[in-house]
């Protein structure tokens, strides 16, 4: 892997570049911050080691800058530094700094953090990887790359609303909103494994074609699954593995693909279960026009302790302009021969 040394100190320089080669990296040195920086823009460096004391563009300055500059993918920054205390790391962290590295450093010490960071970058790939499949999922459909951003926002504003909530204190924080973010777009994902002559077909399922659509979840749970068990610690591997398998599963236990009922169904399934339906009855289909915000709220409110949470609808109700303004900020041109959820003007997308 390529590595990026920036230090204005010769010895230092030459120490670690000697260190590195030696460990099997690739790796450029310059002496100055703004050679770094123009560095990362024009050869994209995912893995950074930055002194903090250096003319120009000090490796505080450094971090700031990478986290604002529009570069391909997550730059690993490792700062080494003299300074001391908790003040300077909360500084250097608040600039976007991931590591340190006191001086004068172990060899040993600065290669473990060095494959730590490794290590995160890989799993950023992963992600990205996961996520082209899920794009690959949804074209094959074909929807509109526009449904999966809705999803994405709806799940994000009942997660931000339902987190205002002391029922979920412990549950929903910070990260749970932004993995939630990130992960609803893999709810379908287990459609890469649904055949064409269902998937794509323009109109009604029958119920045996039903049977083999409810199977996207098998699918998608066990194509998470494979990635877990080589990243058992991968949060954002859960989640989106929970959404995936249980997004169909509804509040009285009738749902698929376990009939899990209340709160044994994931809470982050809960979420992107409502966020899906109200797009789904929003959207337009070759055999149905777009229900307008409150025929889509009233069916809701309808299914509200039934199929929903109704800690998730109350929490849809008190952001229905949220709603609403991405709805129209994220709108779509038809959407056609869709398999697109359980509702339709008349009820399930079942015939027999």
């Amino acid at each position: 892997m390529n590595v990026l040394i920036a230090d204005d100190d010769e010895i230092s320089r030459d120490l670690l570049e000697h260190l590195l080669r030696r460990a099997g990296y690739e790796v450029h040195a310059v002496d100055n911050g703004v050679d770094a920086l123009d560095a990362i823009r024009e050869q994209n460096f995912r893995l950074v080691i930055t002194d903090w004391d250096m003319p120009r563009l000090n490796g505080i300055d450094l971090c700031r800058q990478i986290r604002s500059t529009d570069v391909n993918g997550y730059v690993y920054v490792i700062v080494l530094t003299s300074h001391r205390g908790a003040s300077a790391i909360v500084e250097g962290m608040s600039a976007g700094a991931d590591d340190f590295v006191s001086k004068p450093f172990h060899p040993q010490e600065l290669l473990v953090r060095l494959r730590a960071g490794e290590r995160v970058l890989a799993l950023e790939t992963r992600e990205m990887l996961i996520f082209s499949l899920a794009r690959l999922a949804e074209s094959r459909d074909p929807e509109t790359g526009q449904h999966l951003e809705r999803v994405q926002r709806y799940s994000r504003v009942l997660s931000q609303r339902m987190s205002r909530n002391s029922k979920f204190q412990g549950q929903i924080d910070a990260e749970f909103i932004r993995l939630v973010y990130q992960t609803s777009p893999l709810h379908d994902i287990g459609k890469v494994g649904i055949p064409d002559s269902v998937l794509l077909k323009p109109g009604k399922l029958t119920r045996a074609e039903f049977e083999v659509m409810k199977k996207h979840t098998l699918f998608g749970a066990q194509t998470l699954d494979a990635a877990l068990d080589r990243f058992p610690e991968a949060r954002f591997l859960r989640m989106a593995r929970n959404i995936a398998a249980h997004h169909h599963e509804r509040w009285d236990g009738t749902g698929y693909p376990e009939g899990l009922s209340g709160e044994d169904i994931p809470l982050c399934a809960r979420i992107v279960a409502l966020a899906d339906v109200y797009d789904a009855l929003t959207s337009k289909r070759v055999y149905k026009d777009a229900f307008g915000h409150d025929k889509a709220k009233a069916l809701i409110e309808k299914d509200c302790g039934s199929h929903f949470d109704p800690d998730v609808v109350h929490a849809f109700l008190e952001s229905e302009d949220e709603f609403i303004r991405i709805q129209r900020e994220f709108s779509n041109i038809v959407d056609e021969n869709v398999y697109y959820g359980e509702y339709t003007a008349t009820g399930p997308l079942v015939s027999v």
